[in-house]
């Protein structure tokens, strides 16, 4: 008699959300565009997580319905939680995805989101270890906590647009994993 592999789990994260487990076999995944979403995870404590935000939200004034959606929000929930998993902040690593510039014309937040997390993870001591940020390409990404491990597929930015919005996940093409 043979044991089947256990089929692994896999968690969407979402705008405005963020995750962090220490599980073997579980995947974080996440579609962005203009958004960006930080992994970090902890080598020793073999725990880690995934955010999503919209914004940076350095702008004081932030209505409190928004603030979910607000990266430095999402940023302190994020290693807060990982903390208190039994990381260690000084062997906390981070891979940041995202920031793509996925509409011409308009502002470019996904340069100001990128920048904020760079910014955000210097000044509390969090090494980046991988970062795949800008351009005009949305991007799925798949996160496994546990070993931080992380692999990154573009897709087209009219489709990382719909996901983002729609929740939904879109077609890759050209993957790539980062480790």
């Amino acid at each position: 008699m043979t044991n089947a592999a256990r089929p692994e789990q896999r968690i969407n994260i979402v705008q405005g959300e963020f995750h962090v487990a220490g599980s073997e076999g579980l995947a974080l995944t996440t579609v962005l565009g203009s958004c960006v979403a930080a992994c970090i995870y902890d080598p020793l404590a073999r725990v880690g997580g995934m955010n999503h935000f919209l914004l940076p939200g350095e702008e004081s004034g932030a209505r409190s319905r928004d603030r979910e959606r607000l990266g430095v929000h999402l940023m302190e929930l994020l290693v807060n939680g990982l903390m208190q998993l039994g990381a260690s902040r000084d062997r906390m690593q981070a891979k940041l995805f995202g920031g793509a510039r996925v509409v011409r014309g308009l502002s470019d937040i996904g340069h100001k989101n990128g920048e904020f997390a760079e910014r955000f993870l210097r000044y509390e001591g969090i090494a980046i270890v991988n970062k795949d940020l800008g351009g005009d390409h949305g991007r799925r990404i798949q996160f496994w906590p546990a070993s931080g491990r992380a692999r990154r597929s573009f897709i087209a930015a009219a489709e990382a647009i719909g996901a983002e919005r729609s929740r939904g996940l879109a077609a890759s093409y050209g993957d790539v994993e980062l480790f």
